[in-house]
């Protein structure tokens, strides 16, 4: 843990780009930069000795793309051979300059998770294990996990390092300029996440430039508690002569790095096109300015895979419908293994306004443990809210915990000793907002004093595991008030007390106050807006009940928390405020969640047994090309547009194609019965390039155009410029798009397009990829740039 004492006292430097300085040492396109590791080390070693001469404190591992996957038993070098070696060089160059820390660094796969992917979470755990169990041993002072673009895989190493190591852990990911992950995350989502996972440091590198990160920066001051790094590329790449050079050069690096220092960035360094040059003068620049860590962020947050929750003032909505207390419809479901009622349950409490969602599925009958982890990832899969994970089977929770993408909401702990115990260990490694009930062995305290005590002993008791008071909700307790006629105020007293003298957030399950009363609902709302008014942040309630709703617009309406009334407005306006009915955001929603959602709705929501039941009804009267034209292409179109606005996310916009896909199976089936075919658009090559095996982007691409009735001739990863150009010739095809993420494997993009525009020219080339920009596609012979999957399909429209 030496460098964290150091950082208390000193600011931090990494070092800078190592692929594109081996390929000026004569790495060839395509070759795997973490050979050289075993064939040159003394050049690998020369270059951490050059970054440790300039003035970096950190030299990074030649090891980014170390993982089982590529480095395998019957490979060249298998794993143990590459990282041993690795550490050797980096090793090695510290001893021969007296000073430095050895970062072990783990680059992504290359491959999505599963749902979105194919490579299992416990899959991807595994993988980085392996790689962190032997640069432990071989000496890392610390691991760096870098260049992530999706939180679910950051979360996967992370656990990986901690698992394999009691090194510290730092973590950069790759944002786009509108500070946005590849997988749809945000800066706050994602610094809640690596927060509540423990992680020692956090940050930015890769894909933009310092100018670029300036802003994203500015967001993780605003969010993050602990200490911030920003290693940004030379500016951005472009292609001179067939080698890639950047547009920023040391002098400009190192000023622009100045500010980024003066902003409040703890430790700096460079990624792409950066050399030691560029470190040396950013560190005579920045060395001279004092470390100030980021203070404690007193924010109480959850989160999902897309965007944070906060729990403050302004109250949250946690939706209760996915729990089996006293629903019938919902326990046959459960019995019957009918994920599609839970997730249409979630999507009409979505529509219907709830924050949160609380997922209980005990029943005694069922296996829990799967069934809670089977719908944690079955709902992340096509609703982006965060989810409240609750059960008091501890096995069910750690596995919900460990698999959930985001900071999740606890449900629940309390004040017994043992369960305390228990529970607090999970949320410690696996990060959370926990529920704490005002109860302990002693049972409900009758009074406020009672309850208060009780909560203030779990504060303690969560301290000792490291878990702050922030990550605490009491849960006041609210007792029926038909058997306690005083049951209501003590509640009520609890909730201001926790808010004005232990300065904490509170939860209430709210409809409890109401058992064994007619009209229910009346008493329901009513206590809601009281409990509001006294301090309640969070209430676990049914979103679909027109009053609930009502008391919560109207509450925030009434205390300035909704500003200009546009929340109430939006909601009600235009509507005759007659008892019992629906509001606008209601009836509309209340058909996209229900089990008579349309073709269209189930394709926009990424329901998929759903899709596959409405296109077989669809069937009976239309025809099946009228179907696809009228109504699945229109939904994709929808979907498109809302992730070129941002509103939509990837992982909605591949569960959007998934649905597609089953429908378009159902169709297909009944074209081939009644001898119809559908005409294929045009046909279109995909390829990652050669030495590259990170497929996200071309598997992505390569989904929606199948959806769009491309004829995909997918030719893989790895692939050389040679079998490009032969698939091309061979049929003739009028499109090829071919992706690559590393800046060493953008010279073999270059040779497959110069070899397409000598043997095929009638063909077009799109290209994409994370260290690609428009100007750096255009200067390598590109016929277009494609940011992202809808940009290629729009091409491809374009093309046929």
């Amino acid at each position: 843990m030496a460098i964290l004492e150091e950082l208390k006292t000193r600011r931090l430097f990494f070092d800078g780009g190592m692929g594109s300085l081996l390929q000026a040492q004569g790495l060839m396109p395509g070759e795997l930069p973490e050979t050289w590791n075993i064939k040159h080390p003394e050049i690998c070693t020369r270059l951490h000795r050059d970054y440790l001469a300039a003035g970096c404190d950190i030299i990074n591992t030649n090891t980014f793309g170390a993982n089982g996957l590529k480095y395998h038993e019957g490979a060249e070098f298998n794993l143990e051979e590459i990282v041993t070696a690795a550490l050797s060089n980096a090793r090695e160059a510290v001893k021969a300059e007296g000073k430095g820390f050895v970062a072990l660094d783990l680059g992504p796969t290359g491959k999505l998770l599963k749902p979105l992917g194919d490579l299992a979470f416990e899959d991807a755990v595994t993988l980085y294990k392996d790689v962190v169990t032997i640069g432990a041993r071989e000496g890392a002072d610390l691991v760096l996990i870098e260049t992530m673009s999706d939180g679910y895989e950051a979360k996967a190493v992370l656990l990986a390092a901690k698992e394999a190591c009691d090194l510290p852990v730092f973590v950069t990911m790759i944002f786009d300029e509108k500070g946005k992950l590849l997988t749809g995350g945000n800066v706050e989502s994602t610094v809640a996440l690596l927060e509540g996972l423990g992680v020692d440091a956090l940050g930015i590198n890769c894909g933009l430039g310092p100018v670029q990160m300036m802003g994203i920066l500015e967001e993780l001051l605003k969010y993050a508690s602990v200490p911030i790094i920003v290693n940004p590329n030379a500016g951005l790449p472009r292609s001179e002569h067939g080698e890639t050079v950047y547009d920023i050069d040391a002098d400009e690096f190192a000023r622009l790095m100045e500010e980024i220092v003066r902003m409040g960035a703890v430790i700096v360094g460079g990624c792409c096109g950066t050399t030691p040059e560029h470190i040396r003068k950013t560190v005579e620049r920045c060395k001279q300015y004092p470390v100030i860590l980021p203070g404690e962020k007193n924010r109480t947050v959850v989160s999902s895979y897309s965007h944070a929750v906060v729990i403050d003032r302004d109250p949250v909505i946690i939706g209760e419908r996915i729990n089996p207390t006293g629903k019938s419809k919902f326990k046959q479901a459960l019995r019957d293994h009918n994920l599609e009622y839970i997730l249409r349950e979630g999507v009409t409490q979505q529509d219907n306004g709830a924050h949160i969602l609380d997922v209980n599925v005990g029943l005694p009958e069922i296996d829990e443990p799967s069934m809670m982890e089977e719908a944690v990832c079955e709902l992340q899969s096509i609703i982006d809210l965060p989810l409240q994970i609750d059960t008091s089977n501890m096995e069910a929770m750690e596995r919900a915990m460990r698999i959930y993408n985001g900071k999740p909401l606890i449900n629940s702990v309390n004040g017994k000793q043992e369960v305390m115990e228990a529970i607090f260990p999970l949320v410690q490694k696996y990060g959370g907002v926990v529920v704490a009930l005002a109860l302990d062995e002693e049972g409900i305290p009758e009074d406020s004093d009672g309850r208060i005590r009780v909560a203030q002993k779990i504060y303690e008791k969560a301290a000792e595991y490291g878990i702050k008071a922030k990550d605490i909700i009491i849960d006041a307790l609210c007792m029926t008030v038909s058997s306690d006629s005083k049951g209501a105020l003590t509640t009520l007293e609890t909730l201001r007390r926790v808010r004005d003298e232990l300065g904490g957030k509170t939860i209430l399950g709210v409809s409890n106050i109401s058992f064994g009363l007619p009209q229910r609902e009346i008493v329901n709302a009513t206590f809601f807006a009281l409990a509001m008014q006294n301090g309640l942040n969070a209430a676990i309630i049914n979103p679909n009940s027109e009053a609930m709703m009502r008391s919560y617009y109207s509450f925030r309406a009434l205390a300035d928390l909704d500003d200009r009334c546009a929340d109430y407005i939006g909601v009600y306006s235009g509507q005759v405020a007659t008892l019992g009915q629906t509001a606008a955001k209601g009836s509309q929603s209340q058909t996209a969640g229900s089990e008579g959602a349309s073709l269209g709705e189930s394709i926009e929501r990424g329901l998929k047994e759903r899709a596959h039941t409405a296109v077989t009804e669809l069937l009976q009267t239309r025809e099946p090309l009228e179907i696809i034209n009228e109504e699945m292409i229109p939904a994709l179109d929808r979907v498109g547009k809302g992730f070129e606005k941002g509103t939509v996310f990837l992982p909605q916009l591949l569960m959007s194609a998934e649905a597609a896909k089953a429908a378009f199976e159902v169709i297909k089936e009944q074209m081939m019965k009644s001898g119809q075919s559908q005409e294929k658009k045009g046909k279109i090559i995909l390829a990652t390039v050669k030495g590259d095996i990170h497929d996200i982007g071309k598997n992505i691409v390569k989904v929606l155009l199948e959806n769009y009735s491309y004829d995909v001739i997918d030719l893989g990863k790895d692939v050389p410029p040679e079998t490009v150009v032969k698939a091309a010739v061979d049929g003739r095809v009028p499109l090829v798009g071919l992706s690559a993420l590393m800046t060493t494997t953008v010279p073999s993009m270059e040779a497959a397009i110069k070899m397409l525009r000598e043997q095929a020219p009638w063909a077009k080339v799109m290209v994409g990829g994370a260290v690609l920009t428009e100007e750096y596609a255009m200067t390598i012979g590109a016929d277009r740039y494609c940011k992202d999957a809808m940009a290629s399909v729009n091409y491809a429209e374009d093309v046929f």
